[in-house]
Formats: structure tokens, sequence, C-alpha cells
């Protein structure tokens, strides 16, 4: 059984309301979901950016940090409307994700198709534990 408030009826407005029902409301990681997968020797990184176009998407590279962030503008018309309710996201969103110092910016490749960012790039390369070398005493 679920207890709801009793509400004056004074205090009644359905529209409202029914705006602030959980189905409407819109998580932040909503924005930019991303899936990453191991194939062989490289990463597979999908991110999807509905509403986005490939213009709108910049890729950056900065201290081992792949840094995705989209910028969408406002369309002209929407400033003189007189919005009721707005769903849609108008914005910046940005992602950073730690892929290693040792990947370059040539190596990584990018594509964008139907709302979906797909970047490759390859594993970080582990340094190979150098043995000790002793130096003799004379």
């Amino acid at each position: 059984m679920m207890l709801l408030p009793r509400r004056n009826h004074y205090d009644i407005d359905l529209f409202d309301d029914m705006f602030r029902d959980p189905f409407f409301a819109r998580p932040a990681n909503q924005v930019m979901k991303t899936d990453i997968t191991e194939e062989g020797d490289k990463y597979m990184l999908s991110m999807e950016l509905p509403g986005y176009s490939k213009d709108d998407v910049k890729i950056e590279l900065t201290d081992g940090y792949l840094t995705v962030s989209a910028v969408k503008e406002t369309i002209q018309d929407e400033k003189k409307s007189n919005f009721i309710h707005k769903e849609r996201f108008y914005g910046e969103c940005k992602r950073s994700f730690y892929v290693g110092d040792n990947v370059d910016e040539a190596n990584i490749k990018a594509s964008f198709k139907d709302g979906v960012l797909e970047i490759s790039f390859p594993k970080a390369q582990t340094k190979q534990i150098e043995q000790k070398k002793y130096i003799a005493i004379e």
C-alpha cells in the first residue's frame, strides 16, 4: 500500500503534476551513454549522441585522457516560443576517459553514424620489466 499526502483541492494542478511524474524525468546519465569493449589489441568505445551531427562533436587527447564533447545550439524559432514542457537538450555535454599516456592521436580512429560515435584506440603498451643488472666490484 502506498501512502500519499492528502492535498487540498485548491492545490491540485493535474497538468503540472503529470510532468513531475518519473516517466517524464530525464536522468543525467541518459546523455552520452557509452559502451567500451575489448577487441584483440584495441578498445572500442561506442557512445550514443542522438540529435547531434558529426560537426557538433569534438574529440581531444590530452595527457592520456580522451575527451568527447558535443555542443547543440538552440534553434532560432524556439527563442520566440512559450514552452509548456521541454525535454530536448541544448547546450554542451562532455565525458573523459583515461586511455593511457602511450596512446598517440594518430592511432585513434573515429566514425559517426546514425547518432552513434565509435572510437577505436590501441591498448596501452605495458613496459617490460627489465632484469636487474649488477655491476661487478673489483
